[in-house]
């Protein structure tokens, strides 16, 4: 038994840019909540809940698993992109199947872009002040 198995479920950690999406899939509880509030009502497009949802549904377990999402910092898409990413590493956690068919959909691979700092002398990471002749 790993160290992220607990008798209520199952934990996955997943991160995009500064979002962080903490798991706990269920199968005995399929209510489905993000940060206390029902699934639909946090995500509110059909594109952000499909992000979220990838896992499950590339793997057919959309409708064995529930889960209680805890997700911080970054926007919305982004918390949805590493809430994909928890769920996938949460099932590779019960079943070690799972991770071929996740890898070749790229649902295990954490997304390293973030946003680059911005440089002293600069107006943002790479853009100069106009340049003036005269």
């Amino acid at each position: 038994m790993s160290d992220t198995t607990t008798t209520k479920g199952i934990h996955g950690l997943g991160r995009r840019k500064t979002a962080i999406a903490q798991v706990l899939l269920t199968t005995e509880d399929k209510a489905r909540t993000v940060n206390e509030k029902p699934f639909e009502e946090y995500f509110t497009t059909a594109i952000m809940r499909s992000i979220a949802l990838r896992t499950l549904t590339t793997s057919s377990q959309d409708d064995v698993y529930g889960f209680r999402l805890k997700v911080q910092g970054g926007g919305k898409l982004a918390q949805a992109q590493a809430a994909s990413l928890a769920m996938a590493r949460a099932l590779i956690g019960v079943d070690e199947g799972y991770k071929k068919q996740l890898r070749k959909a790229g649902l295990l691979t954490r997304d390293p872009r973030a946003k680059e700092r911005k440089k002293p002398g600069l107006r943002g990471a790479r853009r100069a002040p106009q340049f003036s002749k005269r």
